[in-house]
């Protein structure tokens, strides 16, 4: 934590020395949640010199309330009190001067509708975004959804959970305010009334000590890029699409450019190429495009499914546990399916990889909260989720360790990719060759093989091992041929250009490659397990089966030998 630039010597010339409190022992207190007070500050500021003058003040103000009282019975939740008693100056002050975070400001988009009724001119209609970007979150949300996406009284009521007179309420309450506030200077931006969230952040590609979430994951990191996502913009209309002073961005800005997430033009202009989904969806769509997957799945299910589980048929140095062979077709016929069905696009996606300074190279994915366009169609289609965190490879540089895993509904591991460690299976392969015993010297080891439910509380593997060397194995299994490909590839192709036009022109051959492309992808392997577990073709998993269900582990010798 950043030394304070204060301290309580300075404050303690402001006070007298018949105060009510004694001075060490305030001070005692004072210093006992110095952490916790710079840790308040820092989360609502944007760098270490603004936590640090917010720190500063409510130091100051808490000095002075401890030693005009007698006791404290409760000091967390009085200090905490004091420090939302400052913010809440500081924030009014700031937004008077410098303006405000992303988290606490928004925006309009193109232009506000209730100018009409009223006949403002444009001159006007900037003071009135700027007001409407401080209004309080749900009138903000309501003022937005009623003037900008004309939605109905009733369904903005119906959606944020509130009687129709609370809406109408609001709105009057609104218009009432924005009317007093057009007296005051402010400078707001277009994505400071409805700044876009990410729903999920992942990548393709790999990781080194960093991931794209550690750039994207806060709101003010992930507007800044996305405010450039489909008009290049300098550093200070980056922060005037924000709403905020490039004070605020300055430095993230630098960061993320720096690590690739930003990448600048002519002119001091940004672009970027992370892969944003657009923050609008037509549910009938993507139904159709959905049961075009479920016409390939059941094509692959019937037609390829047979070659793949052939491929199989030779090898037999394999520990299953419960021996049960259909988990090692099964997982072969979901790597199969995610990755020998894909159409070639011709594409040269180099651009898109984000090498951070850490050393990281990956497409960073962002799938953002989307509005739907036609929320009067009526779905037809109602599947479980198929989301895959997959394929997953981890390559030991101790042991001949090396594993493939796919986690989605069909197996019990959670965490992720995250949650999935090379040192799990090296912990394994020194169980298995006997290097460690199970010994309160080994306690974390054997503690985290057991969360995992990699060994049984008695010590039974309980995942899928083989001698078979990885490459031969999955090279062994065949490659979807052209002709069946050719069943879905025009629809594929057709929809992923379609839905490409939406999208800014530096992302439409990445939007293309991994629409088209990846038309069959993993949620089609998870479709077709679900026809193979749903027609008897593979006997339902119990949940012992779920540890490994698609889970491999390649290694030089079997349990027990």
């Amino acid at each position: 934590m950043p030394t304070f630039s204060i301290g309580t010597h300075y404050i303690y010339k402001q006070y007298r020395s018949d105060d009510n409190m004694d001075k060490q022992k305030a001070d005692r207190i004072l210093i006992a949640h110095l952490p916790r007070i710079y840790d308040f500050s820092e989360q609502k500021c944007f760098s270490h010199a603004e936590a640090e003058e917010l720190s500063a003040e409510i130091v100051s103000e808490l000095y002075g309330a401890l030693i005009r009282t007698d006791e404290l019975f409760s000091p967390a939740g009085y200090i905490r009190r004091i420090c939302e008693h400052v913010y809440a100056r500081y924030v009014a002050s700031v937004k008077k001067h410098r303006g405000i975070s992303l988290d606490r400001i928004s925006l309009p988009a193109e232009d506000f509708r209730t100018v009409q009724e009223q006949q403002e001119t444009e001159e006007e209609l900037q003071p009135l975004r700027r007001e409407i970007a401080f209004l309080t979150g749900l009138r903000r949300k309501i003022v937005y959804a009623y003037y900008y996406e004309n939605q109905p009284i009733a369904q903005i009521a119906k959606q944020n959970g509130i009687p129709v007179g609370t809406v109408k309420w609001h709105l009057n309450k609104a218009r009432l305010t924005l009317k007093e506030g057009l007296v005051l200077e402010r400078n707001i931006g277009t994505l400071g009334m409805s700044p876009v969230k990410a729903i999920e952040i992942g990548h393709s590609g790999t990781v080194a000590t960093d991931c794209p979430e550690d750039y994207l994951g806060n709101s003010l990191d992930l507007n800044i890029v996305y405010s450039v996502y489909f008009t290049p913009r300098t550093k200070e209309e980056i922060a005037q699409e924000l709403g905020v002073t490039p004070v605020y961005i300055e430095d993230r800005v630098d960061l993320l450019e720096q690590n690739g997430f930003l990448v600048r033009k002519a002119k001091g202009k940004y672009t970027t190429y992370v892969y944003f989904t657009l923050p609008y969806y037509s549910l009938e769509a993507k139904e159709n495009r959905t049961k075009k997957r479920l016409q390939a799945a059941q094509m692959l299910a019937e037609e390829y499914v047979p070659q793949v589980r052939r491929a199989l048929s030779g090898i037999r140095d394999v520990y299953i546990p419960g021996g049960n062979r259909e988990l090692l077709e099964a997982a072969a016929v979901f790597f199969a399916v995610e990755n020998m069905c894909q159409l070639r696009t011709e594409r040269n996606l180099s651009r898109y990889y984000i090498r951070t300074t850490k050393g990281s190279n990956f497409i960073a994915l962002v799938d953002l909260e989307a509005r739907q366009t036609d929320p009067g169609y009526i779905p037809t289609l109602n599947l479980p989720s198929m989301g895959v965190c997959g394929d997953m490879y981890r390559i030991s540089e101790k042991y001949p360790v090396f594993s493939w895993s796919a986690d989605s509904r069909y197996s019990s591991r959670t965490g992720g990719w995250q949650n999935n460690r090379i040192s799990d299976y090296e912990y394994l392969y020194e169980f298995m060759t006997g290097a460690i015993t199970d010994t309160p010297a080994n306690a974390e080891k054997f503690n985290r093989l057991r969360e995992r439910q990699f060994i049984s509380e008695d010590n039974r593997i309980n995942i899928m091992v083989t001698t078979q060397r990885a490459d031969r194995f999955f090279t062994a299994i065949p490659e979807l041929n052209e002709n069946l490909k050719k069943r879905y590839a025009d629809d594929a192709l057709e929809s992923a250009q379609i839905i490409a036009r939406d999208y800014p022109p530096q992302m439409r051959d990445l939007v293309i490659s991994r629409l088209a492309g990846g038309f069959v992808s993993s949620s089609v392997a998870v479709m077709v397990m679900d026809i193979l577990y749903g027609n008897g073709t593979f006997r339902p998993l119990t949940e012992q089966e779920k540890i490994t269900s698609n889970l491999i582990l390649f290694t030089d010798r079997l349990p027990g030998q």
